[in-house]
Protein backbone atom coordinates (compact mmCIF):
# COMPACT_ATOMS: atom_id res chain seq x y z
CA UNK A 1 0.00 0.00 0.00
CA UNK A 2 1.71 3.18 -1.29
CA UNK A 3 0.81 6.50 1.33
CA UNK A 4 1.01 10.18 0.57
CA UNK A 5 1.44 12.04 3.70
CA UNK A 6 2.77 16.03 4.50
CA UNK A 7 5.72 16.51 5.96
CA UNK A 8 7.20 19.87 7.72
CA UNK A 9 10.29 21.64 5.59
CA UNK A 10 12.55 20.70 8.35
CA UNK A 11 11.78 16.85 8.45
CA UNK A 12 12.02 16.31 4.82
CA UNK A 13 14.98 17.93 4.50
CA UNK A 14 16.08 15.71 7.42
CA UNK A 15 15.28 12.74 6.07
CA UNK A 16 16.30 13.50 3.05
CA UNK A 17 19.68 14.53 4.65
CA UNK A 18 20.37 10.96 6.55
CA UNK A 19 18.96 9.34 3.48
CA UNK A 20 21.87 10.84 1.36
CA UNK A 21 24.19 9.86 3.77
CA UNK A 22 23.03 6.19 4.38
CA UNK A 23 21.97 5.33 1.36
CA UNK A 24 18.31 4.30 2.37
CA UNK A 25 15.58 5.34 0.81
CA UNK A 26 13.34 7.68 2.32
CA UNK A 27 10.76 5.19 2.80
CA UNK A 28 12.98 2.53 4.30
CA UNK A 29 13.71 5.56 6.97
CA UNK A 30 10.03 6.61 7.81
CA UNK A 31 9.30 2.86 7.47
CA UNK A 32 12.47 1.72 10.28
CA UNK A 33 10.69 4.84 12.29
CA UNK A 34 7.48 3.84 12.54
CA UNK A 35 8.13 -0.39 12.42
CA UNK A 36 10.78 -0.19 15.05
CA UNK A 37 10.29 3.08 17.03
CA UNK A 38 13.19 4.44 15.78
CA UNK A 39 13.20 8.34 15.62
CA UNK A 40 14.20 10.09 13.41
CA UNK A 41 17.04 11.53 15.98
CA UNK A 42 17.58 8.32 16.93
CA UNK A 43 18.43 7.07 13.32
CA UNK A 44 20.42 10.54 12.57
CA UNK A 45 22.41 9.47 15.88
CA UNK A 46 23.19 6.43 14.78
CA UNK A 47 24.17 7.08 11.52
CA UNK A 48 26.73 9.98 12.86
CA UNK A 49 28.36 7.23 15.39
CA UNK A 50 28.93 4.56 12.85
CA UNK A 51 30.64 7.39 10.12
CA UNK A 52 32.57 8.83 13.10
CA UNK A 53 33.92 5.18 13.60
CA UNK A 54 34.50 5.04 9.72
CA UNK A 55 36.29 7.90 10.11
CA UNK A 56 38.62 6.60 13.25
CA UNK A 57 39.17 3.04 11.68
CA UNK A 58 40.45 5.31 7.99
CA UNK A 59 42.40 7.40 10.13
CA UNK A 60 43.45 3.95 12.28
CA UNK A 61 42.77 5.02 15.41
CA UNK A 62 42.00 2.20 17.05
CA UNK A 63 42.00 0.89 20.88
CA UNK A 64 44.90 -0.31 21.81
CA UNK A 65 45.63 -3.77 24.23
CA UNK A 66 45.64 -1.65 27.20
CA UNK A 67 42.26 0.24 26.76
CA UNK A 68 40.81 -2.84 25.66
CA UNK A 69 42.03 -5.34 28.45
CA UNK A 70 40.54 -2.54 30.85
CA UNK A 71 37.13 -2.35 29.07
CA UNK A 72 37.16 -5.92 29.68
CA UNK A 73 38.59 -6.14 33.10
CA UNK A 74 35.70 -3.79 34.19
CA UNK A 75 33.15 -5.93 32.71
CA UNK A 76 34.62 -8.87 34.21
CA UNK A 77 32.37 -10.94 36.78
CA UNK A 78 34.55 -10.69 40.35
Amino acid sequence: MKSNIELSDDLARRIDLLAESTRLTRSQIVEDALSHGRSLAWQEKWAAGVQAGINDADLENFASDAEIAAVLNKFASS
